[in-house]
């Protein structure tokens, strides 16, 4: 890979998907409004959010530690910048896929999570301290069904950790029932992992006066807020990129439907996010493990069983 593309890819990944982001987090808002019958904010509210968070003084609170406490936004951003940049390169040139870019950027997508965890236990507040824990029940619960939800299109790419050939993946019978059981249980994870109700349980602002976010402010609580906007963009497109085909825009109907796919994508987590109340932290661990990931292992078993087909 070229200097100069990987630096066109870091700017793409991060400006094209933080305006990516910006705009569907405008788009969840305005929907949410429409359920519960407001009008909504202005299609520019997310970014005036974060420009007046960028105004505002950082306060660090006496009790916590300074240096977790003011690194952990940037290493949750830098993890999301660097997984969006792999995705933008492989869907705009698949050729440019390398060994193990798959796992990269699953192992990227948990740091963002990490870094909440991080930043809540350096603060020193007892109600950041709890959603920490429900932060790392949460990641306990969701990342082992997560990951074997993308196992189908490994096996059926050719057992390859290359998003560029899991892309290019075989198809059949068993391969598609497989990758669609698989694409169901990833939709329901990064609602957890996006923190989105009904797994909203680490911020849970009724409870725990935002949790892991209470004691932040200024521009480290804007840089977690476009962080969670650029991840509300990323995880998505891991799922169309890994189990719906990728992004085509070679040709006028590709580029339509990857658009259609992605959007598609975005309108399940929105109707799930607004019709459902938050569940405990135990309800969720139980849903993840003795749900989501038996739902899982019969993906996994249906597309080993196609491939020794």
């Amino acid at each position: 890979m070229d200097l100069g593309w990987t630096i066109g890819m870091l700017v793409v990944g991060f400006l094209g998907t933080a305006l990516l982001g910006l705009a569907m987090k405008w788009v969840d808002r305005k929907v949410t409004a429409m359920v519960q019958w407001r009008v909504g904010p202005p299609w520019y509210q997310p970014v005036a959010d974060i420009a007046k968070l960028l105004g505002k003084e950082t306060i660090i609170p006496e009790s916590a530690r300074r240096a977790g406490f003011l690194l952990a936004p940037i290493a949750g951003f830098a993890a999301v910048t660097l997984a969006a940049a792999i995705l933008w390169s492989v869907n705009l040139d698949p050729s440019r896929s390398f060994v193990g870019d798959l796992i990269v950027v699953l192992y990227l997508l948990t740091i963002p999570s990490l870094a909440v965890i991080l930043g809540a236990s350096s603060s020193g507040n007892p109600h950041a301290a709890i959603g920490a824990s429900r932060e790392m029940k949460l990641i306990l619960s969701y990342e082992l069904p997560f990951v074997l939800a993308m196992v189908p299109a490994m096996i059926a790419g050719g057992w390859t950790f290359r998003l560029g050939e899991v892309m290019a993946g075989t198809t059949g019978a068993l391969f598609t029932v497989a990758k669609a059981l698989g694409f169901i249980v990833a939709l329901l994870c990064i609602q957890a992992k996006l923190g989105l109700v009904p797994f909203d349980i680490a911020e849970a602002e009724t409870e725990i006066m935002g949790g892991v976010y209470c004691e932040y402010s200024g521009a480290p609580l804007a840089v977690f807020y476009l962080t969670r906007a650029m991840m509300f963009a990323v995880l998505p497109m891991v799922l169309v990129t890994v189990l719906w085909g990728g992004f085509h825009f070679g040709s006028v109907p590709g580029a339509v439907a990857s658009v259609l796919k992605y959007l598609l994508v975005i309108v399940v987590v929105v109707l799930v996010r607004n019709t459902n109340p938050r569940v405990r932290v135990d309800h969720a661990m139980k849903f993840f493990w003795f749900g989501l990931t038996p739902v899982a292992i019969v993906a996994v078993v249906l597309a080993l069983i196609g491939a020794a087909q």
